[in-house]
């Protein structure tokens, strides 16, 4: 049989084994623009899914059922699907300051576009400040570059110049005014909203409280309005950076319908939430098959982001725009780790029906 390149490409695609559908995970890549050789690449690696982002509350306010619209066409113009977009609301929003009413609106409204649109979750962070000035490179397996976090680097950091500290229970208030406002729409726009938790999860930073560096606040923030649309990005990584075994973390919010974006990756913790690095995906404590089978097992069928690649000498030499972190390779071998795992997850949970 004699087949035109497109083809060839369409019987490949009919001979998977165990391929994605609507019932399993997806993989995704985050982007940081949709130019044709950004999505060549992500297509290249099999990738299907796609998220962009972040956009700050103020971007929202541009947004129009045709800019989305023309977002989305031009993903699935090269046989992608844009399924996330990452936001972060203003600070007026996450610090209860005069003007947040009007923040809020801009972001009901993308929502309610995003809904018309199919786009099915959008992604936000909700930090007072996030103590990334506790990270430095450390070596890893040839000489790569490993992200490695302690806390005793920038415990005693004051609030930046021109901000102030915000306690804890100030921030729980603030999320809860947020989520109250915005997750009524949400159900309505078949929109899941996920919230990623502290990452690092440090308790303090720069003065202020983390709602979501502890398991407990994970939990408490899902209870806040009880809704599969009110979820987490469950982070399997910074699951063992607060000591928790991930697969169980994952069947609890997964039993409640509330995972509603997955990250990928692994770590070596040697202190809770305070002193651990990051790893590379095949190394590391968390036993990266057993949670990819607890997804599988639980038929969650939405994004799976295997990210935080570590530094290696080819991104390095060759760094890629357009591909978060500009570490293209890095990203190819996490896509293929975390593709391996989802094929032989799904391979498993047939054998079991």
């Amino acid at each position: 049989m004699v087949y035109d390149k497109q083809g060839i490409h369409d019987s490949i695609k009919s001979e998977s084994h165990w391929p994605e559908t609507k019932d399993t995970p997806t993989l995704t890549l985050f982007l940081d623009d949709l130019s044709d050789r950004s999505l060549r690449r992500v297509k290249q690696l099999g990738v299907v899914g796609v998220s962009i982002g972040s956009l700050k509350t103020g971007d929202l306010e541009t947004w129009t059922d045709n800019v989305l619209k023309e977002h989305i066409d031009r993903v699935n113009q090269a046989d992608l699907q844009l399924r996330n977009v990452m936001f972060n609301p203003s600070d007026r929003i996450r610090f209860g300051k005069p003007g947040r009413d009007e923040d809020l609106e801009i972001i009901i409204k993308a929502i309610e576009i995003a809904g018309r649109q199919g786009l099915p979750v959008m992604e936000y962070n909700f930090y007072a400040h996030r103590i990334v000035e506790g990270y430095k490179v450390v070596p890893g397996r040839g000489g790569s570059g490993l992200m490695d976090f302690n806390y005793d680097r920038v415990k005693n950091l004051p609030p930046l110049v021109g901000e102030e500290a915000h306690s804890i229970d100030e921030m729980w208030d603030n999320v809860s005014y947020f989520l109250k406002a915005v997750i009524p729409t949400a159900e309505k726009a078949n929109v899941r909203l996920a919230l990623h938790p502290n990452d690092p999860p440090a308790p303090i930073s720069r003065g202020s409280g983390q709602i979501m560096s502890t398991l407990d606040g994970w939990k408490r923030l899902c209870d806040i309005v009880p809704s599969p649309y009110n979820g987490i990005t469950f982070d399997c990584g910074v699951t063992k950076e607060l000591g928790h075994d991930p697969v169980k973390v994952a069947r609890y919010f997964g039993e409640r319908d509330q995972i509603n974006h997955v990250h990928f990756r692994n770590v070596v913790t040697r202190t809770p939430n305070i002193d651990y690095t990051e790893v590379w995906i095949d190394e590391g404590q968390v036993d990266m098959f057993a949670v990819m089978k607890e997804l599988v097992r639980q038929k969650y069928p939405r994004l799976i982001y295997p990210e935080h690649p570590p530094q290696n000498d080819a991104d390095n030499e060759f760094p890629f725009e357009g591909i978060s972190a500009t570490t293209y390779t890095g990203f190819a071998y996490t896509v293929g780790y975390a593709r391996a795992m989802m094929q032989a997850a799904l391979a498993t949970e047939s054998t079991t029906l």
